[in-house]
């Protein structure tokens, strides 16, 4: 990550501008200063794009002889957005310190808009609104304009893209429970995407909010020296505000979005992707909806296993990432904990159904106060359309070997550190612990061992036994530290601990006593 030169505190740029522009909101709630902050920010990123390839066309050599600089085909040849002049950064900049600032940003978004169609009623016109004030607004302008100087310019969407990245997150802490709606916790995306390894195919996501799961899966696959055009994108999102966060989010990677389709229906009532077969599918539903208009859809064709409850959907998300996913396809997901338990309305009979099927891969207890909207336990599945398959369907070249009448049960609990009171996260080594664990169970040539309380791979006899319960508790048992505690040597330990605590409060109560006793002679 970026560091800022001439700086002591040697913190990254994304956390120096957090702090910096979190002191300029004044009145204004997280929810609403959000779609300014992070406006500018994408404005910012779209205006150095377009500059740098309006530099190379004005000079006109190589491949750009005799190209016009003001022709907006020669920018959409290079995948860059156009930018008319008054929606310039060093415009805009120039105007900060007019008191008319919030209607020239706003209207620098519609010119935007105007010119480039993919981004039509994604950016955010909340510039001229009264509780901004000007000057503040300017100050922001100015902030987001320092971003990339100096030796940073040179990859200046790599920094802004870090920005845009890190303000969601600090957004989504600010806001608290309604931060959770839009941004699934970094640290849960990043295991997610390791544990399922896309590297080639379609990634598909049917309830996306800001797009985190798609630009994690993207870097993952630069990371391992993929091609990141080997992957393309799916998405969904019910939310237009959250939607348009997405949008942005992923054009300042330069991810193409044009699959990451909104509609305030949803993914169950207005499928986007009715026909989509996706190689992954990697998401985080909202936990034990009831609102999800299941009474309507009791006979779609989605419910392959059994229609899931009304009240709860559940299972109907696991069943409409099945629908999704291709023969040899690979889901990955965040679902409430009870999931793995329930028998209400038939839920148990689904679960039994899916592990029947050979559909259930792996399940990951996970620790409490990872998501900041709800205090639900949660757990993460991962399933499998061919668990007996020697090559992955993408053609990725990925080998797993044959694990039918097998699933792996992982408890994460332990895992994870605290970032303040409410939340926790998971640190590198942690993710690489997890994944790693999969890795080696899944792979051939891995050195996987069942390890108490930690993991344990379970056979289907073992899962029938214990009536088709998927929490990973049942399975991993105790650590051996905890397997061979003794109760009786630590009975007789405490035992001894608190009559030597007695003693020696009375020992300190007689010579109270004693004192009291030598002051009322005294006095």
């Amino acid at each position: 990550m970026a560091k800022a030169k001439n700086n002591n505190t040697e913190e990254p740029i994304e956390k120096q501008l957090w702090k910096a522009a979190d002191k300029l909101r004044k009145n204004i709630d997280a929810a609403e200063y959000k779609h300014i902050v992070l406006g500018l920010i994408f404005l910012k990123y779209i205006s150095d794009a377009f500059e740098e390839l309006h530099e190379k066309l004005k000079m006109g050599e190589g491949d750009y002889t005799g190209a016009d600089p003001e022709d907006k085909d020669e920018y959409k040849a290079e995948n860059v957005f156009f930018v008319p002049p008054s929606a310039r950064w060093r415009f805009l900049q120039s105007h900060a310190k007019q008191p008319t600032i919030g209607k020239t940003v706003d209207e620098a978004m519609d010119a935007i808009e105007r010119e480039n169609v993919s981004l039509r009623d994604v950016l955010p016109k909340v510039f001229a609104r009264g509780n901004l004030d000007p000057t503040n607004l300017g100050g922001l302008i100015d902030l987001v304009g320092n971003i990339a100087l100096g030796d940073a310019k040179a990859r200046s969407a790599d920094v802004l893209g870090h920005a845009f990245e890190y303000f969601l997150g600090e957004f989504a802490l600010a806001e608290g429970k309604k931060g959770g709606q839009f941004y699934t916790p970094r640290s849960v995306v990043e295991l997610l995407v390791e544990m399922l390894e896309p590297t080639k195919g379609r990634v598909f996501d049917p309830c996306c909010g800001s797009g985190g799961m798609f630009v994690q899966s993207e870097k993952f696959v630069a990371d391992h020296q993929g091609k990141v055009n080997d992957i393309s994108i799916y998405g969904q999102e019910s939310n237009q505000t959250t939607w348009r966060l997405a949008k942005m989010n992923l054009a300042i990677r330069a991810i193409d979005s044009s699959q990451v389709k909104w509609n305030n229906e949803g993914s169950f009532l207005n499928d986007s992707h009715k026909d989509l077969k996706a190689d992954y599918v990697i998401a985080n539903p909202p936990f034990n909806d009831s609102d999800w208009s299941g009474d309507l859809l009791r006979k779609d064709g989605r419910w392959h296993h059994g229609a899931p409850p009304t009240g709860n959907a559940n299972y109907a998300w696991i069943q409409h990432f099945l629908y999704h996913l291709s023969p040899g396809g690979l889901a990955g997901f965040v679902l409430a904990k009870g999931a793995l338990t329930s028998k209400t309305s038939g839920e148990g009979d689904i679960r039994k159904e899916l592990i029947e099927a050979r559909l259930v891969d792996c399940i990951v207890n996970l620790p409490a106060k990872l998501f900041l909207n709800t205090q639900i336990p949660a757990s993460l599945w991962f399933l499998s359309r061919n668990k007996a398959n020697g090559t992955h369907s993408a053609g990725s070249g990925q080998e797993f070997r044959n694990r039918t009448d097998e699933i792996l049960f992982i408890d994460a609990r332990n895992l994870g550190h605290l970032i303040n009171r409410r939340t926790r996260e998971f640190s590198e080594e942690d993710i690489a612990t997890i994944a790693g664990t999969y890795h080696n169970w899944r792979n051939p040539e891995g050195d996987y061992e069942d390890v108490k309380g930690f993991c344990n791979s379970a056979s289907l006899e073992r899962v029938k036994e214990l009536d088709y319960v998927l929490t990973p508790g049942r399975y991993v048992g105790l650590p051996d530290d905890e397997d061979d505690f003794d109760f009786n040597e630590r009975f007789t330990k405490l035992k001894a601990e608190f009559e030597a605590q007695l003693k020696e409060e009375a020992r300190l109560n007689a010579l109270i006593a004693k004192n009291l006793a030598k002051v009322k002679v005294h006095g």
